[in-house]
This record gives C-alpha cells, sequence and structure tokens, in this order.
C-alpha cells in the first residue's frame, strides 16, 4: 500500500475534482459522508451523545458533513466551531450554511478555555480541527482543550490524522495533540502512524476510501510503503516438482563465540527454515560439538581459535554470507572480518556485533557489496549513524547512510522500516513477543535464506521482516507475549509461508429455504 505525503494528497484532490468535474465541496460532501457510513454502521442510532470538534479549513468542513448528516439521522449530536482564526475556508463556510439549515442547534462557536463543554466517558468525540495542512504550533487555548479531551477518557475518534499531529514533523509538545481511540483516514495511512514517537497518538486506524481518481493511485510513486499479505505474495517464488537442494542455494552464517553460540545456531536454523537448500556455519571451535548435536542438518566449519573467530578461512562457494551473530569484538575477529571483507564476493547480511564492528572501524564500510543488509537494533544503528533528535531525523540520517555506501538498512522496532536509498517499506507484522533475546538472530537468518533462493536482497530483506514478524503472530495464538522465545519464530515459519496463500474466512451464508421460514 502506498502511503501518500501531505503534497501528493492535496494533488490527488485537485486531479479528481478536475477528472471527475465535480468541485472541492461535492468532495468534502463525499469525505463527510464515508465518516457517517463508518460510524453509523457501527452506531445503528444509539443515542450517546456525540460532541463533533470542528476547525475552519477543510478538515473542520469534513466534520460539519458528518455533523449534518447525524442530525438528520437523528443521533444525539453537538457541534461545535474552534474560533481560532479570522480565515475560514470556502468549503468550511458553504457547509457551516447547510447545517445551520437542518437544525435549530447551531454550531457553538469556542475561543477560550471557559467555554469547554461537560463531556461525560461514555460520550463520543469527533476531532475534526486540523488536517494534514498543519504547519504552526497551535494555540494555547486549543491545546487544553486537547487535554480536556484527554481528561475526559470519552473515546476520541479523529478525522485524517489527530489534530495537532503534523504530518511531517515531529511532536515537539504531546499536551497539543490529539490522543485518538481511533482514526479514519483519507487515502492512505500517513507515515506518522507508524512511529515510536508519534504511534501513540492513535491507538487504531483505517483508510476510508472517497473515490480519489484510480489513475492517481496507480501512477503516483510515493517515498514510503506499507507492507503487507498483498505487497508480498507476487514476489513469491513457488517451488517445481522435480526442483532439488542445490537450486535453492548455499548459506554460510559466521558468527559465535564462547558463551554465544546459541546465537549463531538460531541464524543458521532460521536460514534452513526459511528454504535455504544447504547451510554452513563458521564458529570458534568450542561451538562445534553443540551446533552438530543441536542442529544436526548443518554443516559445520570451526576456526582454528577454540573461543573466538581470528582466522575465516573456506573452501566452499556460498550464495550469500550472514555475518555478525554472536560473534564479539576481539581484535583478532576485527581482523579477520576485515580480511575477509577484501576477498568476498558473496551478497551480505550482517547484523549484531558485524555492525558493531563496523561501527568501530568505519573505514570497512567501503569495503561491503552494494545491496548489503544491516539489521541493526536502535543502540546499534546509533552506533553506526550517530545519536538524532527524532524518528524524521532518524529516517533522514538512515536514507543518508543507506544512499552513501549503497546498504539496505532495517530499522528494527515495532513497525520494522526496511530503508534503501529514500525508499521507506514498513512491515505490518509483529508483536511485543518479539522483544526476546534472539529474535533478531532468527531474522538474519530467514533474509539469509531467502538470498540464497535467488530473492534480490531489498525484496529479501522486506519478505524476510514480513515472514518473521508473521511468525510470531501466529506462534503468540498459542504462547502469549511473554512466553514467546526465538526458537518459536522458526518451528511456525512454516505455517507463515502457508498463510501468505490463505483467503480471508467469508461469513456464513444463509439458506435461502432458512431465511423464507424465518
Amino acid at each position: 500500500m502506498k502511503v501518500f505525503s501531505k503534497e501528493q494528497i492535496y494533488a490527488g484532490d485537485k486531479l479528481t475534482a478536475e477528472r471527475q468535474n465535480i468541485s472541492s465541496t461535492d468532495l468534502m460532501e463525499r469525505a463527510g459522508t464515508q465518516i457517517f457510513n463508518w460510524m453509523h454502521m457501527r452506531m445503528q442510532g444509539a443515542q450517546v451523545p456525540i460532541h463533533v470538534f470542528c476547525g475552519i479549513g477543510n478538515n473542520g468542513g469534513d466534520g460539519l458533513v458528518l455533523a449534518r448528516h447525524l442530525i438528520t439521522h437523528g443521533y444525539n449530536v453537538n457541534t461545535y466551531v474552534i474560533n481560532c482564526s479570522d480565515k475560514r475556508s470556502k468549503d468550511f463556510l458553504i457547509n457551516y450554511d447547510r447545517i445551520k439549515n437542518v437544525t435549530k442547534k447551531w454550531p457553538i462557536l469556542l475561543s477560550c478555555a471557559e467555554d469547554f463543554p461537560e463531556i461525560n466517558p461514555e460520550d463520543i468525540i469527533v476531532d475534526a480541527v486540523f488536517g494534514i495542512g498543519l504547519n504552526r504550533p497551535v494555540d494555547e487555548w486549543v491545546k487544553k482543550l486537547f487535554m480536556h479531551f484527554r481528561s475526559t477518557k470519552a473515546f476520541t475518534l479523529a478525522i485524517d490524522i489527530p489534530s495537532g499531529l503534523f504530518a511531517d514533523q515531529p511532536v515537539v509538545d504531546e499536551d497539543a495533540v490529539v490522543w485518538a481511540g481511533f482514526t479514519l483516514s483519507f487515502a492512505s495511512p500517513k507515515l506518522v502512524f507508524f512511529l515510536p514517537e508519534t504511534a501513540k497518538y492513535t491507538v487504531q486506524w483505517e483508510i476510508l476510501d472517497i473515490g480519489l481518481d484510480p489513475e492517481f493511485f496507480h501512477t503516483t510513486q510515493t517515498d514510503v510503503e506499507l507492507i503487507g499479505k498483498h505487497e508480498i505474495l507476487p514476489n513469491y517464488i513457488p517451488r517445481e516438482k522435480f526442483s532439488h537442494k542445490g537450486q535453492f542455494g548455499h548459506s554460510l552464517i559466521i558468527g559465535g563465540s564462547f558463551g554465544k553460540i546459541g546465537a549463531v545456531t538460531l541464524a543458521s536454523r532460521a536460514a534452513l527454515s526459511a528454504g535455504a537448500g544447504l547451510v554452513s556455519v563458521y564458529i570458534p571451535k568450542c561451538g562445534y560439538i553443540p551446533l552438530q548435536a543441536s542442529f544436526p542438518e548443518a554443516i559445520v566449519i570451526s576456526d582454528a581459535d577454540e573461543e573466538k573467530i581470528t582466522n575465516i578461512k573456506f573452501e566452499i562457494e556460498p550464495n550469500v554470507v550472514g555475518f555478525g551473530v554472536g560473534v564479539g569484538t576481539d581484535v583478532k575477529t576485527i581482523s579477520a572480518f576485515e580480511t575477509f571483507l577484501k576477498t568476498n564476493k558473496s551478497p551480505l547480511v550482517i547484523d549484531a556485533d558485524g555492525i558493531n564492528i563496523l561501527s568501530k572501524k568505519k573505514g570497512l564500510l567501503k569495503l561491503l557489496p552494494e545491496a548489503t543488509i544491516l539489521t541493526p537494533h536502535p543502540k546499534e544503528l546509533e552506533r553506526l549513524i550517530g545519536a538524532w533528535k527524532n524518528d524524521f531525523d532518524k529516517l533522514k540520517k538512515v536514507k543518508a547512510f543507506s544512499k552513501k555506501y549503497k546498504l539496505i538498512i532495517i530499522i528494527k522496532g515495532a513497525n520494522s522500516i526496511t530503508v534503501s536509498d529514500d525508499k521507506l517499506y514498513i512491515n505490518t507484522t509483529g508483536n511485543p513477543g518479539l522483544s526476546t533475546a534472539g529474535s533478531g538472530d532468527v531474522l538474519t537468518g530467514i533474509i539469509t535464506g531467502l538470498i540464497s533462493q535467488q530473492y534480490h536482497p531489498l525484496t529479501a530483506a522486506i519478505f524476510g521482516v514480513y515472514l518473521h514478524g508473521k511468525s510470531a503472530d501466529i506462534a503468540v495464538e498459542d504462547f502469549g507475549y511473554q512466553s514467546l522465545i526465538a526458537c518459536h519464530v522458526i518451528d511456525y515459519l512454516g505455517e507463515a509461508y502457508l498463510d501468505l496463500f490463505k483467503q480471508p474466512e467469508q461469513p456464513p451464508q444463509q439458506n435461502p429455504e432458512e431465511k423464507n421460514e424465518q
């Protein structure tokens, strides 16, 4: 799913009006009606007090359309206009007149904290104050109004984006933002719904189709994509009946040190479970027996050193190399890694201490093959690119880093983001159960195993993050968040693959004869 910028949404609105020969007022009517339909389907005429707060721009106009339809359908509605400026949009004014024609209960003008209405926890607040065009701090009294919303504990529905939340800037004052229980977003979700610092301002979101021009959706290229099953499935490479293991590549996992052989075991198991034809593992000598015993499918190659990797030498020709899990940052290991990079010709996936080594010796970054994948957690990322001021600054720094070294970076988190050049791919799978030791090692193995099967590194990164999260989503049904461990993610990878081809369950169809009997 494409995630459009606010500039693209404005362009889409304009293009739609031109191509469909409708006015901006007609488009606003369409948007407000869709919001009403969404609420009406769920409320079915319930007489819960609904408080619709409208700004004086187009977002407020959407709110006025909604309020008008709620009123004409008999709902218990209170409408307010946030009188925060002398500038009113044309479409707002048109709909302000329209609502006055259907009710004697005209919108109440609010202009200071003393005017705030009483709202009970059982009521519903609709936030239609500011839209995506907000580009300045909100007035102090409007901030107090938003704090009033939150203090009432009433369910809050935001229109398009929670008011006070910028579409493309960080939040400076969290009290100056509406905290929404649900957001109905036009055309596409907003990037801020997925960033750690701003995701908290809407608990859930849903896209409303307001009939924007189809060609606009198909031809407009975005810098951000939301990745779900429908985006993943076209990239899946099926297997032929007479295929054999040699067709699915040879993955090599290099890692481990004394006390950290578990990390490389997890990564190598994940690579094979993700579909690699063969998996070899290069480890220090202390891990030879444990790995052979716990993972008999692996080919084990050991370093001469008992406790760490000191000299990476092997005779195989791997299709991909995963490096770094549990490897440590001993000076001899760093030296061995540098020597390896100078002769390596295989695609690379680098995680954990591999990233920490690159942070210590940034000159090694120039030795990485193009499209090498790095999978840092937040602290590893900070060591690599430096501290950031906010999430937008972080994305800017990661994009610049990716572009400079021609690398693919996975920013791990609740919505992991894969970054390639200027493009962001936001993952939609996964849950808090992945906050456990070893889950990152499993992700490294999955991505390595996908590249082994001839998936392009970028596709492998996006697909791997999706499978990793989906496997955890399926496993958590059996284990819960607290008891989910990294091994479970590997064990449920098969079900994650199978889920790609499952059709959504349809509600049971009623027999026509039974219906007639009723």
